[in-house]
């Protein structure tokens, strides 16, 4: 099936690397959207909170290399190239390169687990964008469909959610985590009935009959309703309540990039801190060899979605209002 494709496109958000990248960066995100000025530079602030280098693309090199690695020891001959919505290496550049090298069919690769507008439309939005701005005509893309949902991405995210149990008792909470969106974004895309297929299945397998998602790193005026319960609300519930121990999976984002970096390392370890709870964080899928291997397989089958398709009107539309990143509550 692979026969078909001369390579991988492996697509990301990006992220800056070193102080100096964090304005152009946040102004990349930004460009053409109503954010005052003073809105971005307060979100910078959590990015000098660790020198300006945001994880992401670290990890999204450690991915491509393990990639590299299975695709090697599994007999695939496809090469990867890595391009970044909002860095470098940005996906223009990327579709340059494939193209000067031959390429002229690729299956793209997306780290972003669920359906919505930010996880799935934007992209593909962003890359016949730039299909258009470089002038390549003769380039075919097809999409890889959302992996939340198959069994590695499961088994992966059992096995995160089972260690962390290892540092609290057996009894305590399970909650999961994912990115806030609009509740109108939320209604006319797969996004909740995903994550709660996901969390269901996760909670299964790791012998946890009772759970509760809760969402992250929401944005946009307060009058905008967006999906709650808050996980820094949850956390204030949980303690009212007498709980003392809770495991925190971020089953939302399938790297530990900022949002899981500030929004839960940081800022709901501080107020677990404050209020003398154990809070024990899962890990995300990062670079295991089962997510690793998943991905191979989805190349494998072959089930993609042109790049250049058309998404009907009412499927995952634009929020109303820019999303930031990088805060606890403007995230990417």
């Amino acid at each position: 099936m692979t026969e078909r494709y001369d390579a991988l496109f492996f697509v990301s958000f990006g992220g800056p690397e070193q102080h100096d990248d964090v304005i152009p960066f946040l102004e990349n995100v930004l460009r053409g959207k109503p954010v005052p000025r003073e809105r971005m530079l307060e979100v910078a602030e959590h990015y000098y909170h660790f020198d300006g280098k945001s994880p992401i693309n670290t990890q999204n090199r450690e991915l491509i290399a393990a990639l590299q690695e299975n695709f090697k020891a599994n007999g695939l001959e496809l090469p990867i190239y890595w391009g970044n919505r909002n860095w470098y290496p940005f996906i223009a550049d990327a579709l340059k390169q494939m193209h000067a090298d031959g390429v002229r069919h690729a299956v793209v690769f997306v780290t972003s687990a669920y359906g919505s507008y930010s996880g799935c439309r934007q992209y593909r939005e962003d890359i016949g964008r730039a299909l258009e701005a470089t002038g390549i005509q003769d380039l075919v893309l097809e999409k890889l469909p959302h992996f939340c949902l198959t069994d590695q991405y499961t088994q992966v995210m059992t096995e995160r959610v089972q260690s962390s149990y290892a540092e609290v008792s057996p009894t305590a909470p399970l909650v999961f985590t994912a990115h806030s969106i609009p509740i109108a974004m939320a209604d006319s895309s797969p996004y909740v009935q995903q994550l709660k297929q996901s969390c269901a299945s996760v909670a299964a397998a790791a012998g946890h009959k009772e759970w509760l998602l809760v969402y992250q790193s929401r944005s946009g005026p307060p009058t905008q309703p967006w999906l709650e319960p808050d996980i820094l609300s949850h956390l204030r519930k949980l303690h009212s309540e007498g709980i003392r121990e809770v495991v925190v999976c971020p089953i939302g984002f399938c790297s530990d990039h900022m949002e899981v970096l500030y929004d839960l390392d940081t800022e709901a370890a501080d107020l677990c801190k404050e209020l003398q709870m154990k809070m024990a964080r899962a890990g995300t899928a990062g670079s295991h060899p089962l997510f690793v291997d998943m991905i191979r397989h989805q190349i494998l089958q072959g089930v993609t979605t042109p790049i250049l398709s058309r998404c009907s009107a009412d499927c995952c539309p634009a929020p109303q209002r820019p999303a930031m990143p990088g805060s606890s509550r403007q995230s990417t």
